[in-house]
């Protein structure tokens, strides 16, 4: 019998597309669409489980849906926790229903039936059937683009491979074929995402393949004026992907490259390779003129020392890269680092945490006074509230203006450009930059 279904997405894009992907498979299968969780049938929660945070979010949203559940309603536990920990989910939320791992979000419409069906507690985790090829609905005038799912990779502090499995490929035909299906219903800008982007088509054999991608999705989405490269592993970049970077105006000058530490011996105890972290960020800005870098790095790291942890400090401030991310370092179960000697106490990863923010906050900050006089492509996601640093110039705290992104952020992660207007979400205007704060600027509308 067909049913309503809403579905709740936690964690990172890849989850987001994910999410949508059991959304669709949920229409395809003859379900709809509810208003809310309250008016739903059934209600999918897509879980994330990559650090502690997340898993504790993850298990208070079920919880909180549990509490409200109604007679007959579904509550169904997807994504990556539900792969990782999914009988502690069972014994933790009772009121769950079905238990769905990340490998199989594609049978979501089977599990419904089994569930249904039996009366009983399905758990669905482990390899199943291949990720499905599912349609497109565009939200906004951005749009992730998944070209790869799971990790090879082996650093000690990671459950991504775990949980997703190893790294897989989709196939440039289904890659292809989205990109266009999304640039028809007007996408202004395409995202690529993966866990390592530049590692697309090697566990193949296929070299050159995320170049030869590239060249492809432009050609197919001439309307659209922006696509971007996340995550992409530092020993995975090659001299042709700078290269098209810095000739193809379409392919926007960003790069997030996850770093996670600049001192040697804590790199080789991350499994993270331990090249010169310094002479790599010359050479990527050297190769792509202009081009803005983003990296995230983990304080407190087993056996990090106040001397290493100097170097990291040391580094950022040489660097002076344009996005950082910091995290305090979460031990998880199963992974080779939460079994290292040397545990950094809490009280002393918070202390890094502050004091990395902190350095990097007053680099943004300057980076971003740069940009005052400067105009500005802006890709519009709506309107918001003006809250990240002090109020300057005419623009005060509290106003609410209109928001969006230039080339030199990205989605949920980055900065905004927020600017007095009428401008709708999807539209690409035209900003001159008036004010910067911290992470955020400031401008007005030209014509």
């Amino acid at each position: 019998m067909p049913k309503s279904f809403s579905v709740i997405n936690l964690g990172c894009a890849k989850n987001e597309v994910d999410g949508e992907g059991l959304r669709q498979v949920l229409l395809a299968a003859g379900h709809t669409a509810a208003l809310s969780p309250a008016h739903a049938d059934v209600v999918v929660v897509n879980t994330c489980g990559f650090i502690q945070a997340a898993t504790d979010e993850s298990l208070a949203e079920l919880r909180r849906l549990a509490a409200s559940k109604r007679p007959g309603q579904m509550l169904v536990a997807a994504g990556c926790l539900a792969e990782r920990l999914g009988a502690q989910i069972a014994q933790e939320v009772p009121q769950v229903d079905a238990v769905l791992g990340t490998l199989r979000w594609g049978e979501i419409a089977r599990l419904l039936e089994a569930a249904a069906g039996s009366g009983e507690r399905p758990a669905w985790i482990g390899v199943g059937t291949p990720e499905p090829c599912v349609p497109r609905q565009a939200h906004g005038g951005s749009a992730y683009l998944k070209i790869a799912d799971g990790c090879s990779a082996a650093c000690a502090f990671c459950t991504i491979p775990a949980i997703k499995g190893p790294y897989r490929s989709r196939p440039e035909e289904d890659i292809v074929g989205e990109a266009a299906a999304l640039a028809a219903q007007g996408v202004r800008e395409l995202v690529l995402i993966a866990q390592d982007s530049t590692y697309y088509g090697r566990d193949r054999g296929e070299r050159g393949a995320l170049v030869r991608l590239l060249e492809r999705l432009l050609a197919v989405t001439p309307a659209v004026p922006w696509l971007r490269l996340m995550y992409a592993y530092p020993t995975h970049l090659d001299g042709d992907l700078l290269r098209l970077m810095a000739a193809e105006p379409r392919l926007v000058p960003y790069l997030d490259l996850p770093l996670q530490h600049a001192h040697p011996d804590v790199l080789r105890r991350m499994g993270r390779p331990a090249r010169d972290p310094l002479q790599l960020v010359a050479e990527l800005r050297q190769a792509v003129p202009g081009l803005t870098l983003r990296s995230t790095f983990i304080v407190g790291f087993p056996g990090e020392s106040d001397a290493e942890f100097g170097a990291l400090l040391r580094f950022l401030e040489a660097v002076r890269l344009e996005r950082v991310g910091v995290f305090a370092y979460s031990a998880e179960d199963g992974t080779p680092a939460a079994e290292m000697p040397g545990q950094v106490p809490e009280e002393a990863k918070q202390r890094r945490l502050g004091e990395a923010m902190r350095l990097q906050q007053n680099i943004s900050l300057a980076l971003n006074r740069e940009q005052i006089g400067r105009t500005l492509d802006v890709l519009v996601e709506g309107r918001g509230r003006l809250e990240r640093g002090p109020s300057r110039g005419h623009q005060r705290r509290g106003q609410v203006l209109v928001c969006g992104r230039s080339r030199r952020d990205a989605p949920e992660v980055d900065g905004l450009v927020f600017f007095p207007g009428a401008a709708q979400p999807g539209d690409m205007v035209r900003v001159r930059v008036t004010q910067a704060l911290p992470y955020d600027l400031v401008g007005r509308q030209l014509g």
